[in-house]
């Protein structure tokens, strides 16, 4: 099995995350800012702990944890999903929008060359992070814009990249306080999706409801909690957060949830999509 993806739901069989050893809270989002105005204190014992139980579900799932090489200068590179983006070809190098995380490029692309994990390409337009791309279906791509970090003309060279491949991409605007495309909407089985219908626009929702989606939808108050950041595991298994509506409604439907408990970093800013980038899937378009 080539590494890559073409699905954010065939069955995950590699995946990349990063060690919390260096990661602190920092005002890097709305979400982030609020936590520390709230004067909740960062418990660095608990992330190691909480990090660890998220390594152990994916143990259990049968998925390979791969890891980079934890950079005491990154504190966010513990969200491993925003310094990349995984495509059928390969890996895109990402361009981080924040000065505190721009370094994260260096890491990523030490892993990809020493594993040989090809690379589709490297962002060089503008900022563009993971966190704002998702695969809809195969052949189509989605990419959220809301400027403070990814740009749309950063999402648009990955977009023309796509679109030579023969990919359908929508580049979609989000509000810029819900930071990433993810905290708005997830993938999580075939024909099913996570959705903030607050925030969304509706031609967006019409548009995965005309492709034949089932919508789980949250509100913006659960989008801003991390409710909706969630990533799927294949055959009908999804890594969320504990706690929140969306698991209830996973559940309802079949889907088996692991949901370890992530809060230290769910207040920092990223819930479990944003802790881990995929790097092969059971291939569903070929």
């Amino acid at each position: 099995m080539p590494w890559g993806v073409d699905s954010e739901h065939g069955r995950l069989l590699d995946v990349l995350l990063c060690s919390p050893d260096n990661f602190r809270w920092l005002p890097t989002s709305a979400i982030s800012r609020a936590t520390l105005d709230s004067g909740k204190r960062f418990d660095p014992e608990a992330a190691s702990t909480q990090h660890a139980e998220m390594v152990a579900a994916y143990d259990q799932a049968g998925v390979r944890c791969h890891f980079l090489d934890p950079d005491p200068a990154l504190p966010y590179q513990v969200f491993a999903r925003d310094s990349s983006a995984m495509t059928q070809r390969g890996a895109v190098i990402a361009q981080l929008h924040q000065w505190w995380r721009r370094g994260e490029y260096a890491a990523v692309i030490e892993f990809y060359e020493r594993n040989k994990v090809p690379v589709r390409g490297m962002i060089t337009a503008g900022a563009l992070e993971g966190g704002d791309v998702a695969i809809v279906e195969p052949g189509v791509m989605l990419i959220g814009t809301g400027e403070e970090r990814t740009q749309h003309v950063a999402a648009n060279q990955l977009a023309t990249w796509m679109r030579e491949d023969g990919w359908e991409v929508r580049i979609e605007p989000i509000p810029a306080r819900f930071v990433h495309m993810d905290a708005v909407c997830a993938i999580l089985a075939p024909m099913l999706a996570a959705v903030c219908i607050d925030v969304l626009s509706s031609s967006f929702v019409g548009w995965l409801r005309e492709k034949g989606f089932e919508l789980i939808e949250f509100t913006a108050d659960q989008a801003l909690r991390l409710g909706g950041n969630a990533i799927s595991l294949g055959d009908e298994r999804v890594l969320a957060g504990a706690g929140g509506e969306l698991n209830d409604g996973l559940r309802a439907r079949g889907i088996t949830v692991l949901d370890p408990d992530l809060s230290m970093f769910m207040l920092g800013g990223g819930g479990a999509r944003c802790l881990a980038q995929p790097l092969r899937r059971n291939r569903l378009g070929t």
